[in-house]
């Protein structure tokens, strides 16, 4: 069993009420925190509507794109991370930056999805590359009631990932840095023909 995270590097937040603050990030096997360069561009896209936005970021690891979202005015983000350690490393942060607004959720994310109650405006679906789990989380998102009229969904993936996402879900915009896709996606009403 591991224990708490050990850190080995950090990530920052680097926009909003928070920026500035530094994240540790755990020497753990595909965890990856998105880039500042990208989340910047990421959370420019979503600037019009983060404001009271009710966010979910799954596979949540360090917690840094929930976190930069609540520093950007999200009303409340629940964080869902398998992993003992990261998630208590994940609660630390919170109390440290004295985030009120954030609930961590020690549990794997597709029993938690299918159990789960609440709708989503934003979320954030960056699982481990490794584990190839961009379509089961989608479709768990969208038949499980995960996701409001109109969210927005980020996906971050390798550029040669292949995978099928829910033809409801409609591409808003993509980027790439590196070896890595990152895509923001708007929901729209499913249709009941298909």
């Amino acid at each position: 069993m591991r224990n708490a995270a050990r850190p080995t590097s950090t990530v920052r937040i680097v926009g909003g009420d928070l920026r500035g603050s530094k994240l540790a990030v755990a020497d753990r096997d595909g965890l990856r925190p998105t880039p500042d360069r990208v989340r910047e561009t990421l959370f420019n896209w979503l600037a019009p509507t983060i404001a009271g936005a009710r966010c979910l970021d799954l596979f949540a690891g360090t917690g840094a794109l929930g976190i930069e979202a609540i520093s950007r005015g999200a009303a409340h983000c629940s964080f869902v991370e398998r992993d003992r350690g990261l998630a208590q490393a994940l609660r630390g942060n919170l109390a440290r930056l004295r985030v009120e607004t954030g609930e961590v959720v020690e549990a794997d994310a597709l029993d938690w999805l299918a159990k789960r109650g609440a709708a989503f405006d934003i979320v954030f679906l960056d699982p481990p590359f490794a584990r190839d789990l961009w379509k089961p989380a989608a479709l768990a998102l969208e038949e499980g009631g995960g996701l409001r009229e109109g969210a927005f969904i980020y996906v971050e993936s390798p550029l040669d990932a292949a995978f099928v996402l829910p033809a409801n879900w409609a591409l808003h915009r993509e980027g790439r840095a590196g070896a890595v896709r990152y895509a923001l996606y708007r929901r729209t009403a499913a249709d009941p023909l298909s």
